[in-house]
């Protein structure tokens, strides 16, 4: 049976505020509500592992939900992270930070782990998926003209890669293209499919 018969039962609610997740998910063909908790506490311990910061945070934004689940719904959370030379890096705060960031990533190697978190009123599931993306050193003039133009001050790392700057300047990625997007929907998909069967027992 495809995840698409098994999941009409169920009640999908995304909650995230990035139309590229929205986006995403519709591609998926699965139908969902977006729901949105007005505050979203983004620390995380400073003693954990870096790789598991994005399935920490996932969980972490299920948790002001779970008290409103009903029996037929189906949580979904995540976060997405960049880290270029084992340092974390956020949302830019502003124009010249998010040009600081793209210098620091500019001409490097860096990865983009985002981490899901599935919830239900019987069971919770969470998986990370990363990928590495290879940036040719880009100039000033393009890295300006970038930031001016698409105003990436909502996306960790401060680009999207499906921008402008990733047809300029993404040399190569190894792993999952949406991944870097937002959300590794192969694997979600997978997941997804897998986490109902464990539901129905």
């Amino acid at each position: 049976m495809l995840l698409h018969d098994k999941i009409k039962i169920y009640n999908v609610v995304l909650a995230s505020r990035s139309p590229r997740r929205h986006t995403l998910m519709r591609e998926l063909g699965i139908d969902f509500e977006v729901k949105i908790n007005g505050v979203e506490d983004e620390t995380y311990p400073s003693n954990i592992p870096i790789s598991d910061v994005p399935e920490f945070l996932a969980k972490k934004k299920a948790i002001p939900f779970i008290n409103e689940l009903k029996t037929n719904d189906i949580l979904i959370t995540s976060d997405t992270i960049v880290v270029c030379c084992n340092e974390v890096i956020g949302k830019p705060i502003d124009r010249d930070n998010a040009l600081d960031i793209l210098k620091t990533l500019s001409g490097k190697k860096h990865t983009v782990i985002t981490g899901v978190c599935f919830t239900s009123k019987a069971l919770v599931h969470s998986f990370s998926v990363h990928t590495d993306v290879y940036f040719r050193n880009l100039t000033y003039d393009e890295l300006n003209y970038y930031v001016d133009r698409f105003k990436p001050f909502d996306k960790a790392g401060a680009y999207g890669i499906q921008e402008w700057i990733g047809y300029v300047g993404v040399e190569r990625i190894e792993g999952s293209y949406f991944n870097v997007m937002g959300l590794p929907v192969q694997r979600l998909y997978v997941e997804l499919n897998n986490f109902l069967d464990e539901i129905k027992g």
